[in-house]
């Protein structure tokens, strides 16, 4: 599984080898019943089990403000900072040619649909700390900028290299409070 190494997959294999039928039994009734119940949002590409989701739902959000980032768990860690009240775009990946990933890979197509729906007046580009994500943003500042809309990128309080789910919720809510025009 990805994000999974060898020495974490072989301790989790032991464990389960070890664990009650049961138990084993009722971890694999939990993915399949999460499998089921668990999807993308047709709107912004999060994790949710109702459709739209609770964040594009909800009234009391910006929608003059959207977020982009690379992965919905990139979205959850946003939200613990508690200093975004906007709405969120999911590209579900990153511009990395040497994977063979290019801008019809991801959801940029259905973002600039988004922003001229609804309006959006500012697009916040929070995209991971490292090679890819910082080629994602410019392209993605590039294809928005002719929209009229002002377009900015999280403050780097964030580590080059490593990843958004992994920052602390005070690091975070810097890089939101003290984001900048992309260039």
């Amino acid at each position: 599984m990805p994000t999974i190494g060898r020495r974490t997959a072989q301790r989790i294999a032991l464990y389960l080898l070890k664990a009650p039928s049961e138990e084993v039994r009722a971890l694999a009734e939990a993915i399949v019943e999460m499998k089921n119940k668990v999807r993308f949002c047709s709107l912004c590409g999060g994790i949710t089990e109702e459709d739209p989701c609770p964040i594009c739902s909800d009234k009391r959000r910006d929608r003059s403000v959207v977020c982009v980032v690379e992965e919905p768990g990139n979205v959850m860690a946003i939200e613990k900072t508690g200093e975004y009240r906007g709405l969120y775009h999911v590209l579900h990946g990153r511009l990395s040619p040497l994977d063979g990933i290019g801008p019809d890979d991801l959801t940029i197509r259905e973002l600039v649909e988004r922003i001229k729906a609804l309006g959006i007046k500012e697009v916040i580009i929070a995209t991971n700390p490292n090679v890819e994500g910082e080629a994602t943003c410019s392209y993605v500042a590039s294809v928005v900028r002719p929209l009229a809309v002002r377009t900015t990128t999280i403050a780097r309080g964030v580590p080059m290299g490593s990843d958004l789910d992994l920052a602390d919720e005070v690091t975070l809510a810097r890089a939101i409070q003290g984001r900048g025009e992309v260039r």
